[in-house]
């Protein structure tokens, strides 16, 4: 094992068209129960969107983007134990007011490129994380945009100048976390590439954060005998796989839908890690 087992995100969709639980969690009593769900399974985060990011979704109004996500961030946080809060937005305001509610890390799937006011209301924010994540443009075109050479390496770098810009402006780079963006401007086929090369993203100064949970790749991976991809909710065991190689790698933190089959599979990672023999003098490297 590089280090400590990944934390879980616990993903808490307020939206009425998420690719995954299709609108489940969208009234904002169910959003505040499933958070209080995932946070008694084991998350370490609990990460509150109102937005959804799939392939091809249309924006909220900003108005509703705050009305679906601060009530539910705001009641959280009255509840005894819960772990830190994370809004999942690309708009300054509504990641203002989440930060104002009691968010400690944003989760801004454009990497603060979206709004131009995000980087300034974290700058201000010296006690919130920001997840950066690699974006090449919103949902509703993103997959024009899947172009890449060598997707590892251009994704890297595209990250690399991203952060030199956040911390030209002022933020600290202590705070930044970076996310590939399994999904976003990504076939299949670029997606796998990532998971299989994720020994290059980590370990380069800051933590990475990875979000594969039920995404379209693997809904392929477990497809049916006549093709048709296996649903959302039928690829938790294929989203534990991923959580799995990402603690191999040293992966800070992993967003998923669910908590316990990824908690089963750190267990064993850690099993494994535990009973390990140590190296002996000539085994150090």
């Amino acid at each position: 094992m590089p280090g400590p087992l990944p934390l879980l995100m616990g993903v808490v969709n307020v939206t009425p068209d998420s690719f995954s639980d299709g609108g489940r969690w969208f009234d904002t009593d169910d959003g505040i129960a499933h958070g209080i769900a995932l946070a008694d399974a084991g998350a370490a985060i609990l990460d509150i969107g109102g937005e959804s990011t799939r392939p091809g979704a249309q924006r909220p109004e900003e108005s509703e983007e705050l009305r679906r996500t601060i009530p539910v961030i705001e009641a959280l946080l009255e509840q005894p134990g819960m772990p830190p809060i994370s809004i999942d937005t690309m708009r300054a305001r509504v990641a203002a007011a989440a930060i104002e509610a009691g968010a400690r890390v944003v989760n801004d799937v454009s990497g603060g490129l979206a709004d131009p006011d995000m980087v300034r209301v974290l700058a201000d924010a010296p006690d919130v994380d920001f997840v950066a994540m690699h974006w090449r443009g919103h949902s509703a075109d993103m997959q024009r945009r899947a172009v890449y050479g060598d997707v590892v390496r251009e994704v890297r770098a595209e990250l690399d100048a991203r952060v030199e810009q956040l911390v030209a402006a002022g933020i600290d780079p202590e705070r930044i976390v970076l996310d590939p963006g399994l999904g976003f401007a990504k076939t299949a086929e670029h997606n796998w590439q990532l998971v299989g090369r994720l020994d290059e993203l980590v370990g380069r100064g800051y933590r990475v954060l990875i979000g594969a949970s039920r995404k379209a790749f693997l809904g392929r991976l477990e497809a049916g005998a006549d093709g048709t991809p296996a649903p959302p909710q039928a690829r938790e065991a294929a989203t534990a796989a991923i959580t799995l190689l990402c603690a191999q790698a040293g992966v800070w933190c992993v967003r998923v839908h669910e908590i316990e089959p990824s908690r089963s599979a750190l267990r064993v990672v850690g099993a494994v890690a535990a009973h390990a023999p140590d190296a002996g003098p000539g085994d150090r490297r």
